[in-house]
């Protein structure tokens, strides 16, 4: 059997997030990331493809400046990481209601041009995915197992609405984030704990 990669947490700490634990409900397209079913009808994601996938988004995200980057939130749960992740990257974010024509109406005051979206969930993000699918911006959503994967070009599933899961998901994020953009690393290492990440 060929050697998997190591994770990049302790499977413990992606255990304790709770992470891989979905939702009851489970659309067709996230049935290909779902382990199993527990006995009380939860959905439990497979943590080597959450592994894999974040991974995957955090060198894709490596390869664009900060102020390319918009990560788009309105789930409060997600508020704080993602709040610590665009101060300690640079990246643009709204934590909150996103606001309407940003992408799309350049007349507006708050216009602004992005190469690529990170949203906490598609659903309640929708707004946001609509308008970067306007303005051609590739698109990377957290979605849980009960998540529709229309226009969206990267899936990274994952428990997205736990505190304690989204506070894991963007302490990786950023960590491989600064370190694969050569800001973090032996000489300067990353000093934050997922606890910094994660709302009280």
């Amino acid at each position: 059997m060929g050697e998997t990669q190591e994770l990049l947490v302790p499977n413990d700490e992606y255990l304790k997030s709770g992470i891989h634990i979905g939702t009851k409900f489970k659309t067709k397209y996230m049935a290909n990331f779902i382990y199993k079913t527990r006995s009380d009808g939860l959905s439990v994601l497979n943590i080597q493809q959450i592994d894999d996938r974040l991974r995957i988004l955090g060198t894709l995200l490596s390869k664009y400046a900060p102020e390319d980057i918009l990560v788009v939130c309105r789930r409060e749960s997600g508020w704080k990481p993602v709040k610590l992740f665009g101060k300690l990257t640079g990246a643009r974010f709204f934590a909150g209601r996103y606001p309407p024509g940003i992408l799309t109406n350049s007349a507006l005051n708050s216009y602004t041009e992005i190469k690529v979206m990170l949203v906490v969930d598609a659903w309640p993000d929708r707004n946001a995915v609509l308008d970067a699918v306007k303005v051609g911006v590739p698109v990377a959503a957290l979605s849980d197992t009960n998540n529709q994967s229309n226009y969206i070009d990267l899936v990274v599933p994952c428990n997205n609405k736990g505190k304690k899961s989204l506070g894991l998901a963007f302490y990786i994020l950023t960590k491989e984030y600064l370190e694969k953009r050569g800001l973090a690393g032996v000489s300067n290492p990353f000093k934050h704990t997922v606890e910094d990440f994660t709302e009280v």
